[in-house]
């Protein structure tokens, strides 16, 4: 069986967390292990969140430098693309900006690299959605925007008999 969902949301931190609930909600019908779910609601948080922060640098919800409001005047007006295509028991997940993309991308990568440390950004969100998931690439183009595919899959817990 395949099915497929896009959604495409305004670049504000107030959408992390839809996200990850509608990614959730999605893969639901094909039974993941609570496992398997919170790793693919991390993926996705560090996905769509690196969009807001990193690709459009959006402060807003993140309480800005030093832990003071953030400027509303800041928000950016881009918009997050999260695609996910269930195939079987494989997902794909893609989540796009058309941000200022990465100047160093296998930096980007490196744990505990941020380029955001007054935010207390703590440089793991790449080796959190590498770790979690069972594929991860990212292309990024300076200027231009990013794109994170990750692929899981799903029903894989030890504790699953195959043979009912």
């Amino acid at each position: 069986m395949k099915n497929e969902m896009e959604l495409l949301f305004d670049a504000v931190s107030d959408n992390e967390g839809f996200a990850r609930v509608a990614v959730s909600a999605f893969v639901a019908g094909a039974n993941p292990t609570l496992e398997e779910l919170a790793d693919i609601k991390t993926a996705v948080s560090e996905a769509v969140t690196n969009s807001i922060i990193h690709g459009y640098e959006n402060l807003y919800g993140y309480g800005g430098a030093k832990g003071q409001p953030a400027d509303r005047s800041r928000i950016n007006p881009g918009k997050v693309r999260v695609h996910c295509l269930l195939e079987g028991d494989m997902l794909h997940i893609l989540v796009r900006d058309d941000g200022k993309g990465i100047e160093d991308l296998e930096r980007a990568m490196e744990p505990l690299y941020t380029t955001k440390p007054e935010l207390e950004r703590s440089g793991m969100g790449f080796a959190f959605m590498e770790a979690f998931m069972d594929d991860l690439e990212v292309e990024s183009e300076p200027g231009k925007g990013t794109t994170v595919r990750m692929k899981k899959k799903i029903g894989v817990g030890d504790w699953i008999d195959r043979e009912d």
